[in-house]
Order: structure tokens, then sequence, then C-alpha cells
């Protein structure tokens, strides 16, 4: 029988350990190709992670850095949209997804794979954005979810220790863990434990990344960001690389205790989730952002924006990337970004980054205009006709009442 080679997403947790050998038991003549996609997570994630796969059983282990495509391509347009899920999640696990499955997808088509597999979860989102990737990258292949197979039975954390023990399988895993965790270079989630009832205050311990803001510096501190055609590319006149501007505002603005929230949210499948989240930079960029928005755009393609970031929210976390109405939502965008340059100073302080000061070669505001002043352009006299037929339908209206108009 001929060897099925299989495309893992690998991530060299406990459940992704265990898919390894699952995969190499449950399905003939299976050759488990892991793919590890550098999104940012960071060393303590990634050290030791072809090893680690190795022993478990895997064949190659293959890890590719994403982080440059992350940031430029999936990040970085996704908040020139305003996209914000629900009014407040940054979207830190929902856009990493696609970049991660199209980068699982290349090395598939490269070593030969015939099917793409994943770890995720029968209740998650994630399984969602995974296999709508898997659907328009790679068509043509199977797509293996152990967690809905009749086969896997290891429901529990106990239950998988336990299954790589009886295989003499190593793993840094333990059964005190309390949190799931997302770490990459835009945000970590926080799941699990203490946090799934709402009723309890997010946990001291659950926060990595980011000060509680009680106890942040008493003294505020300011950063500029740079923006070109809505992307971010210096921060206090200094330029950066897409991961590496992320990164030094995160440094910049953790200690700030910026960007923390604490959400129930939709999860795409039908039920309720509640997550921590932590996304200081991009809090930062996303505050400038709408600052420079303030001063450059006009009030309709304004207002549009607005709209166009709710739909493009829910496209991005519900895994709908790879679509035409996607493409065609960042097309429009992108066009309305083409006059987003310029700085924007934010303050950081406990908790709060508020945008402070903005300048843009783009400006549309006139500080004659809209001070007693400067009668050139516009004159105050102008306004009384524009209210006339502004009011028109009401004034009619109300006359009908009257029987005063027919």
């Amino acid at each position: 029988m001929a060897t099925k080679r299989i495309a893992l997403a690998y991530s060299g947790g406990l459940d992704t350990s265990c898919i390894v050998p699952w995969l190499r038991e449950n399905i003939p003549n299976a050759e488990v190709i892991c793919v590890v996609g550098d999104v940012g997570q960071g060393a303590d994630e990634l050290t030791g992670v072809e090893k680690k796969a190795k022993d478990s059983g895997a064949a190659e282990c293959h890890v590719v850095d994403l982080k440059h495509e992350f940031t430029d391509e999936f990040v970085f347009p996704t908040m020139i949209t305003g996209a914000v899920y629900e009014g407040r999640y940054l979207l830190g696990t929902a856009i990493a997804r696609p970049v991660l499955a199209r980068g699982q997808v290349n090395v598939a088509k490269k070593t030969g794979c015939t099917a793409l597999a994943h770890g995720c979860t029968g209740k998650g989102n994630d399984q969602v954005r995974f296999e709508s990737a898997y659907a328009a990258l790679a068509p043509e292949m199977e797509i293996i979810a152990p967690w809905r197979m009749d086969a896997w039975k290891l429901s529990g954390r106990m239950a998988m220790l336990e299954y790589l023990k009886e295989r003499n399988i190593p793993t840094t895993a333990s059964a005190t863990k309390i949190y799931s965790r997302d770490r990459n270079l835009w945000h970590i989630s926080h799941e699990g434990g203490a946090i799934e009832d709402p009723w309890n205050a997010p946990p001291a311990d659950a926060w990595m990344l980011t000060a509680d803001p009680a106890t942040a510096p008493n003294v505020a501190k300011d950063v500029t960001v740079g923006f070109v055609k809505g992307r971010p590319v210096t921060v206090n006149g200094r330029n950066f690389s897409g991961p590496d501007l992320v990164l030094r505002l995160n440094e910049i603005a953790a200690p700030h205790g910026v960007g923390r929230i604490d959400l129930v949210e939709n999860r795409r499948v039908g039920m309720k989730s509640r997550g921590l989240y932590e996304t200081p930079g991009g809090t930062v960029i996303v505050e400038a952002l709408r600052a420079l928005e303030e001063l450059v755009l006009d009030r309709e393609t304004r207002h549009y924006r607005e709209h166009l970031g709710l739909t493009f929210a829910e496209l991005v976390y519900d895994g709908r990337w790879f679509t035409p109405l996607r493409e065609a939502l960042w097309t429009c965008a992108e066009r309305m970004a083409e006059h987003l340059d310029g700085d924007v100073t934010v303050r950081l302080f406990k908790g709060h980054a508020t945008p402070v000061k903005r300048r843009s070669p783009h400006s549309l505001y006139a500080e004659k205009m809209v001070s007693f002043e400067g009668e050139e352009i516009y004159s105050q006299k102008d306004a009384g006709g524009f209210i006339k037929l502004l009011s028109l339908p009401e004034k009619i209206r109300a006359l009908k009442n009257k029987g005063q108009a027919t």
C-alpha cells in the first residue's frame, strides 16, 4: 500500500504531540509531515520544536518564517479596514489562521502530501478557519480533523498525557496547566481555568505581556507612530519592518498596561466563550490610525469605512479570508487609505492609549474655516440655504399635518 503523506499544522503543544502518533496508528501507512508556522510566538514555543516533532514520530518537520507575511499581508490590512470584532477584539488569533494555513498548504504541496490535518477541537472557531482556507487553497486535498473522528478518544489533558507516556514520547506538558493560550506577534489570548466563569474577575496570574494598569508608571509616556497609506512604518521617527515595529510598540506599551481586554464573544459555531486578550502594540496602532482618519477622511468616506470594517471583522473572525468578498472589501479600503500619511502621538497611561497629536500632509482640517475669522471660503451666511434644504422634508411634513400644504 502506498504511503499517505499528511501535512499537520503543528505547534509542539500537547494536542499536536498526541496527533502525530495517533495519525500513524489510525491512518494506514501514514507519514506525518509537521509544519510549524513562525508568526512570532517566541523562542519558548519554537526552540527544539523540530526535535520534539521527530521524537513524537514525524517523518519531517518544517519551520516556516511567516512573520513578515503575517504583519504586512494580514494584520496591517485588517487594521486599515477598521476591523474590530464585536467592538473590542483586535482579531489576534483569527488573523493568524489564514497565513498559517497558507504556509501549511505550501509545504504540503512541496513535500508531496495528499492530506492536511489540524489539532482544532470540534467546539472552536479555528477548525472553521483552517478548513475554509484549505478549501480555497488546496481543494484537492483530504482534510483530517482527529478531534471530530470516532477513533479519537483523548478527550482530556490527563488522557493525552497518559497516551504519550505509554509510547515513551517526551513532553514538557503537565497535568497542572491552567490556561489555554495562543501567542503571536500581535497578541496573546488566554482561556480556560477560572476565566471560563464570567462572574470571576480576570485572574492576576493569567496576564503575561502587559502590566497591571493599577501598578503601571504614574507618569505618562508619549509614543509617535508614522504612517504611509495607513501602514505603520516608524516609531518615534525610526523606521522598522512590520514585525519589528509591532514588537517595539509591544515593548513600549506593555509596561503601561495598554491593550488588555476581557471579552465574552460569540463564536462562529454558535456558543459564547470568554477570553482575555493582550494586544499592547496593536492597540497603539489602532488608536493612532483612527486619529489619522479623523484628520484626513471626509465624512462619507469615514462612515463607510466604519461600515466596511464591521463586515471585514466578521469575515476574518469566521475564517473567510480567501473569499471574493474579503478581497473586494480590501480593495476598497486600500483605496480609502491612499492619503493616510502622517504622524500621530499616542499618550500611554495606566491602561489607556490616547491620541494627543496628529498631523498629515493630506489633512482636511482647516483651522481658519473652523474659527470665527475665516470667511473667504466658507461664509456663515451660506449655512442658511443649506439648512433650509436639509430640513425641507420635515417642514413639508409639519405643514401637511397642519393642513397648510397640498
